[in-house]
């Protein structure tokens, strides 16, 4: 059965950098899945597949086509039962909409805040305006508003993750003794902030970034694959 991941990508297809669509290819990889991943620009989206959506990822599995990243991770789950779990169990499903909830609420902002004139940078002319007038309209302040307080963010970026730092003193993932969809979740916001920022703004010893860094080897070092 063929797949295609759609996923985003700036001027360099090389470099897809949707937090959203790393959730799924680490979904992907944990399970064992071969794929094709086809990274588009902001304004080629919604072309994708008829216009089956507004966002990605979308995900062509067989005759199946599935937006929205949790939605793929559940039909993953559902459709491939007798691979690797992405959640084990229900409570594992409540934990990742949990871990969702937070990563989108807490560390998405501060990525955005962090990033947002690389990820405009690393954008074609057209996109860009799509993603100045599209950010305003969602932030309320320019690119260049938000980008004046980048020091200050990353400053104060650690503290963002201290839920996760507290409970990395207890086990090594936040699945437990092996990563669950959960992890790939805040890994995907992580993965998001390095490749278009170069950094993830951790201490050397912060045992988030080892956290990283056990994600990064994770399923043959898939996710080093982009410098």
């Amino acid at each position: 059965m063929s797949r295609t991941l759609y996923s985003l990508c700036g001027t360099d297809r090389a470099r897809p950098f949707s937090p959203h669509c790393w959730k799924v290819v680490m979904a992907l990889k944990h399970k064992g899945l071969a794929y094709v991943e086809q990274p588009l620009p902001f304004t080629a989206i919604s072309e994708i597949e008829g216009g089956v959506s507004k966002t990605v990822p979308v995900l062509r599995d067989g005759d199946r086509l599935v937006a929205d990243s949790f939605a793929i991770a559940l039909h993953l789950e559902q459709a491939y039962p007798e691979r690797p779990s992405l959640f084990a169990g229900e409570g594992g499903k409540a934990m990742a909409r949990f871990v969702e909830s937070y990563s989108q609420t807490t560390i998405h902002p501060a990525v955005t805040r962090i990033a947002i004139q690389q990820i405009h940078d690393m954008l074609d002319p057209h996109d860009q305006a799509y993603f100045r007038e599209s950010r305003k309209e969602r932030l309320g302040r320019t690119v260049e508003e938000v980008a004046a307080g980048r020091d200050a963010e990353i400053r104060d970026f650690p503290a963002t993750l201290k839920p996760l730092r507290h409970m990395l003193g207890h086990q090594p993932f936040i699945g437990g003794q092996a990563p669950l969809f959960a992890d790939y979740i805040v890994f995907g916001a992580l993965q998001w902030l390095k490749i278009t920022s170069g950094s993830v703004h951790l201490p050397a010893d912060d045992p988030v970034l080892d956290w990283f860094e056990r994600c990064l080897d994770l399923h043959d070092g898939e996710a080093r694959r982009i410098a």
